[in-house]
């Protein structure tokens, strides 16, 4: 009886889909930024394309999964939360959902204000337009700003929403885990 209530909990196959589709991109976006940044600059400039077209993929497949969220319900969530955990789940997941719109959306605005409006080449398949920001360096130095203060904020939020998924899988042993893990029983 209990593990029927698990399989009902469960997100759907589109959730999982795109969670997983979403986290892997955002987890290789890290790996490219961190391996451009002693390149020397021809090498770091082919990452850092492959980079931006990631985020603007990141940023589409977030807006995907926003308007998923709000025509498929969402499962309740596990009745053994306490209060605290429950508000603090909803906190983080509203503050992830903040972030993989304000990076991707500050690091578009990066690009566009750097190279002076030309468009983010997307892995060669076509160009998406930038956006009509100014190239002035104070406007350079904002999104700039604002893309790495977002990122950060994001791998802490990443970090967090690890750790208590590992907590609840390992320690209260609830079934949490499940919900988005449609390898696990």
């Amino acid at each position: 009886m209990a593990n029927d209530n698990i399989q009902a909990a469960r997100y759907g196959l589109g959730a999982v889909v795109l969670h997983w589709l979403i986290a892997l991109a955002i987890a290789a976006n890290y790996v490219l930024a961190w391996m451009a940044e002693d390149l020397p600059k021809e090498d770091r400039m082919a990452l850092m394309g492959n980079h931006k077209a990631l985020g603007i993929a990141i940023l589409l497949l977030t807006v995907l999964r926003i308007v998923w969220r709000l025509v498929h319900k969402a499962p309740p969530l596990v009745e053994t939360l306490k209060a605290w955990e429950a508000a603090l789940s909803r906190v983080t997941h509203a503050a992830l959902y903040f972030v993989m719109l304000a990076v991707p959306l500050a690091g578009w605005g990066l690009h566009s204000s750097a190279s002076q409006g030309k468009a983010v080449g997307m892995f060669g398949l076509f160009d998406f337009p930038a956006m009509p920001v100014g190239s002035d360096k104070p406007t350079i130095g904002m999104f700039h700003e604002l893309h790495e203060v977002f990122a950060t904020l994001m791998l802490a939020l990443m970090i967090l929403h690890v750790l208590a998924a590992l907590k609840h899988q390992f320690l209260d042993k609830d079934g949490t885990l499940r919900r988005m893990a449609p390898w696990m029983p």
